[in-house]
């Protein structure tokens, strides 16, 4: 017999939104229930972002490890490494438990009733759960259903296809991999996995990496593929994957075709919201585009359900989501909240790392600002040299008149961190003289912040 639960907010997902909104919710004293299918943490705990980064990390230390054992500068000398890559996927599995079941103990602590199955949505106030003989009644629905990768009908994932999941959780390593995708994805992992001793080739559509993102900008990091060893075939399309001789087939600018041998093909062509597979056309919610049409306060077009993080659309960040999540949260409390960051930082963490914050140059000109663009190069930071890294800047964009700060950007090594101050400068509304003004910590990458404010003022101290 089927049982019905009473519920002030209902969330459908478990992923950095929907569990950042229950526990907010929670400490508000909002009776909530969580739906997830599979595992808390969503896709960026359990298969995006935090195991990307474990693999990244020990593909770095393998690196380091093969540089040293061929006679490195700094005088160290080890015997050549070897891998394994079962005990390092344990590793990565050990962060990824620890952080999911930190997730669960929260949601617990904050009364938080989580139902683990399907969510089936009814309408507007009720959800199914599939194979849990359980009807849930609520005021407010919450949906977090984040998304998934985006599939290429002539390449099936199965066998040598894969998606960035698999490649997260590896058996064994290729010999050879392509990537069909420059994006930040497909070179994430297509660095990591040359950095682990693959011979890696990249398949892009447009005619160059990252095409999300200015040239001046991934220079850096195209110079660090090309010196990794990692061959890219630009301005290619794939026509589809031959398993009798392993072999993916591509169409080059010329329209000629060409066969590329390989163990492994990781498709990583993008990601689109997860709107299918549990009735969400019951509700008749207007769209925009593949995504949730939201307002300012994530609310959709029908009254008391809302949405957040990737079903909404770019920036598919999870640090949007999680953002937009406590807000709802204290939306439902009766608090007045409206969701309009002045900028969400955007990281690459690719060899060297990319961060975006603001407008670039050229989205500040195509508002019609007039800016001063100044840039402070890591060849002149003491901190950079002392890290074997001194390829890469620190870029300011701020208006010509008042001075103040509209954008960020920084490729180098390290830089994701710097994300913080760009982000904290943009929101509390810092002019050129106020980064200029603040004394920064020597010898820190962070002197390149300072520094490049200082250059655009036309005083810069170390160039």
């Amino acid at each position: 017999m089927q049982q019905t639960l009473n519920t002030t907010l209902l969330i459908i997902g478990g992923g950095p939104g929907g569990y950042v909104a229950a526990i907010r919710a929670g400490q508000l004293g909002i009776s909530t229930i969580l739906v997830e299918g599979q595992a808390l943490g969503g896709t960026c705990l359990n298969i995006g972002c935090i195991p990307s980064k474990a693999l990244i990390h020990v593909a770095e230390q393998f690196q380091q490890t093969r540089h040293h054992s061929q006679g490195s500068a700094l005088g160290i000398n080890v015997a050549a490494p070897t891998l394994d890559i079962g005990k390092s996927v344990e590793w990565k599995d050990g962060i990824v438990d620890r952080l999911t079941t930190g997730v669960a103990a929260l949601l617990k602590k904050h009364k938080v009733q989580v139902i683990h199955g399907w969510a089936r949505v009814v309408d507007g106030k009720t959800v199914d759960i599939e194979g849990a003989d359980t009807r849930i009644q609520c005021e407010h629905l919450l949906l977090a259903t984040g998304s998934k990768s985006v599939n290429l009908p002539m390449l099936p994932l199965g066998g040598p296809i894969i998606s960035s999941t698999e490649a997260l959780a590896p058996k064994a390593l290729p010999k050879r991999l392509i990537v069909v995708g420059g994006g930040y994805i497909g070179l994430e992992l297509g660095i990591a996995y040359r950095k682990l001793g693959a011979e890696v080739s990249v398949v892009e559509a447009q005619e160059r990496i990252l095409p999300a993102y200015d040239s001046e900008l991934t220079q850096p990091v195209l110079e660090s593929v090309k010196q990794l060893g990692i061959k890219l075939y630009l301005k290619h399309s794939v026509e589809g994957f031959d398993a009798g001789t392993h072999s993916l087939q591509v169409r080059d600018p010329n329209g000629d075709s060409l066969t590329l041998e390989t163990d492994q093909v990781l498709v990583a062509v993008g990601r689109k919201p997860n709107t299918q597979g549990w009735n969400l056309e019951a509700l008749n919610l207007e769209m925009n585009g593949s995504a949730l049409r939201i307002d300012q306060r994530c609310q959709t077009s029908m009254r008391n359900v809302w949405a957040i993080g990737d079903l909404a659309g770019e920036p598919m960040l999870a640090h949007r989501a999680m953002a937009q999540g406590e807000m709802v949260a204290e939306l439902i409390a009766g608090q007045h909240r409206e969701f309009n960051p002045t900028a969400i930082a955007a990281v690459c963490f690719t060899d060297p790392e990319l961060v975006v914050v603001g407008k670039t140059p050229d989205e500040a000109k195509a508002a019609g600002l007039d800016c001063i663009v100044s840039s402070f190069p890591f060849a002149a930071n003491g901190r950079a040299m002392t890290l074997e890294s001194k390829s890469g800047f620190v870029r300011v964009v701020a208006r010509r008149d008042n001075h103040l700060i509209v954008g960020w950007q920084a490729v180098g090594v390290g830089v994701s961190e710097l994300s913080t101050a760009f982000g904290q400068s943009l929101e509390m509304g810092a002019r050129l003289e106020d980064i200029a003004g603040t004394i920064h910590a020597h010898p820190t990458l962070g002197e390149a912040v300072q520094e490049a404010a200082l250059r655009a003022l036309g005083h810069a101290l170390h160039l």
